[in-house]
């Protein structure tokens, strides 16, 4: 039996390197998307980086490109890209070979909207504002003092320990932590069950229910945000009967659940010095404060006492508080009437000034000056027309000059397909002998593994096949009765015979000699099973 190897099977295809065959990717993608435009949803932009580039995605609700803002393209960009916001971007398409990518190079960019996100997040809070959710009037204050603190945060994360620290550092009170995953598929309901489990706790239970409550998560981008857009927590923070503080991102990340809280900190931090006061500050506050009550309460008795004696002094008479304003009135009736002259005489002279203009030949002047503007402008008007036409004609002329050279070149063009078309034909019968070739290699190889299976050769050998008068092949001697009709097939041919044991054989008619060639093998009955001899 013969193996095929790997070697002796012969290809034509070319053999590249990864280098080369990177290369020839990237020369096709370029010639192929030179210049395209795309529009998709801005996605993990974070600025410049330090060499001067931009590096981001363009996305859409199923499918992701890899972006590229050169250094010296950014300055010719008309608007600043935000995360989120939708545009309308053109470049091209090239790969970098280093990690088998492709990227869009753009050249220029323009909005196209605020992202499918961003158009998202609008809808929703348009709609659950509608509803109220973030109205003024729904926001509670929270309790100056509260005893204990419950948080919704995840466990493991650096937002808990900052919670902690702050409130230990500030006033110590006891913190009642819900973990919850806060990013990823189901971390919206998990908060909303955290805010309503806090608000099923009973007042004196076991489990101190809660006199606010802390929603906190590190920053992060819209999607990594986007559990607290739910509508389910926006729901939730907006039914809770406990004061809530949102404080979900930093300072410039703002989400749903921030518009329904009753109070929104910039950090997490900051929500820990919102929920509870610096107790060393207090006590000094309030010793101060009543120290100042009392020397306030004091010094405003003296001081009312003083006023009221200086008021009693100081209090004008009835004639001497109408005198200033009786004056003035006096001195307005006397210059009523010299005003009202002095105003008709410069009402008459702005007559006068306004009449003078209005003369004949004024008038007269200024249509003829309107008459000769409109002739001048009707004549440049007349020259313009006049070089219009004589440029189309031109044109006209070179294109029709450019048609009769058109032939030519169709002529050109076909005889260079023809050429293409008839070396592609003789590609094609080489590679067709080629595989014809191989395909009788195969079959010579396969014809040779069957010769060497079959049990005629091993006939060939000196072996016989005994079968029954069924033409079956019997494989052992125990059962066989005696007197059995029974076949031998050798190399050559078949002979008949009888069982028997211990006495003179039977005679039987033996087959009619077979000529000396090899036997062709028998057709099988129909229904009969495949007859393969065993040898013994």
């Amino acid at each position: 039996m013969t193996s095929l190897t790997a070697s002796d099977s012969p290809s034509n295809l070319t053999e590249f390197s990864v280098s080369e065959l990177s290369g020839s990717i990237k020369r096709t993608v370029e010639t192929a998307f030179d210049h395209v435009r795309v529009r998709g949803e801005i996605s993990g932009y974070r600025g410049q980086h330090s060499s001067g580039h931009a590096y981001f995605s363009l996305k859409d609700d199923r499918a992701r490109i890899d972006a590229v803002i050169w250094k010296g393209t950014f300055p010719r960009i008309k608007f600043r890209p935000e995360e989120g916001m939708e545009v309308i971007a053109t470049g091209k398409v090239t790969t970098f070979p280093g990690s088998s990518k492709y990227q869009i190079v753009i050249e220029s960019m323009e909005p196209a909207g605020a992202g499918a996100l961003m158009a998202l997040l609008e809808e929703r809070r348009r709609r659950l504002g509608a509803e109220g959710l973030f109205d003024q009037s729904r926001k509670r204050p929270l309790p100056y003092l509260p005893q204990v603190i419950g948080v919704v945060t995840s466990p493991t994360g650096a937002v808990i320990r900052d919670i902690l620290h702050r409130i230990s550092d500030r006033f110590p009170v006891h913190v009642i932590v819900w973990p919850v995953k806060v990013q990823g598929e189901g971390s919206g309901d998990e908060v909303a069950a955290a805010i309503r489990g806090f608000n099923a706790v009973e007042p004196g239970g076991p489990i101190g229910r809660p006199d606010v409550l802390i929603v906190a998560r590190g920053g992060g981008s819209l999607e990594d945000l986007w559990s607290f857009n739910d509508e389910a927590v926006v729901r939730a923070a907006a039914e809770s009967r406990i004061p809530l503080i949102s404080a979900v991102g930093h300072e410039t990340d703002w989400t749903l659940i921030d518009h329904a809280a009753d109070v929104r900190a910039p950090t997490p931090t900051g929500a820990a010095e919102m929920a509870v006061p610096v107790k060393a500050d207090l006590e000094a506050q309030l010793a101060n404060l009543a120290a100042r009550l009392r020397g306030a309460a004091s010094r405003q008795m003296d001081l009312r006492r003083q006023s009221v004696r200086s008021l009693v002094r100081a209090l004008p008479s009835i004639d001497q508080l109408l005198a200033l304003p009786r004056r003035r009135f006096d001195e307005a009736a006397a210059g009523l009437g010299r005003g009202l002259e002095r105003t008709t005489v410069v009402k008459r002279r702005a007559f006068e000034r306004a009449s003078s203009g209005l003369r004949l030949e004024l008038l007269a002047n200024r249509l003829s000056q309107q008459r000769q503007l409109l002739a001048d402008r009707i004549t440049r008007s007349e020259r313009c027309l006049e070089r219009q036409l004589l440029k189309e004609h031109n044109r006209v002329t070179r294109a029709g000059a450019s048609l009769a050279s058109l032939p030519a070149r169709l002529l050109g063009q076909l005889q260079r397909e023809r050429q293409h078309m008839t070396a592609l034909s003789r590609q094609s019968d080489t590679a067709l002998t080629h595989m014809l070739a191989r395909s009788r290699s195969a079959v010579a190889a396969q014809d040779r593994v069957l010769q060497s299976l079959s049990y005629k050769n091993v006939l060939k050998r000196g072996f016989a096949v005994v079968r029954g008068e069924d033409d079956r092949p019997l494989t052992r001697a125990a059962g066989i009765g005696e007197g059995l009709a029974i076949s031998v097939e050798f190399a050559d041919g078949r002979i008949a015979a009888v069982t028997g044991e211990g006495g003179e054989p039977v005679e039987r008619p033996s087959m009619p000699p077979q000529p000396k060639k090899k036997a062709a093998k028998p057709e099988p009955a129909a229904g009969d099973p495949p007859k393969q001899g065993s040898l013994f």
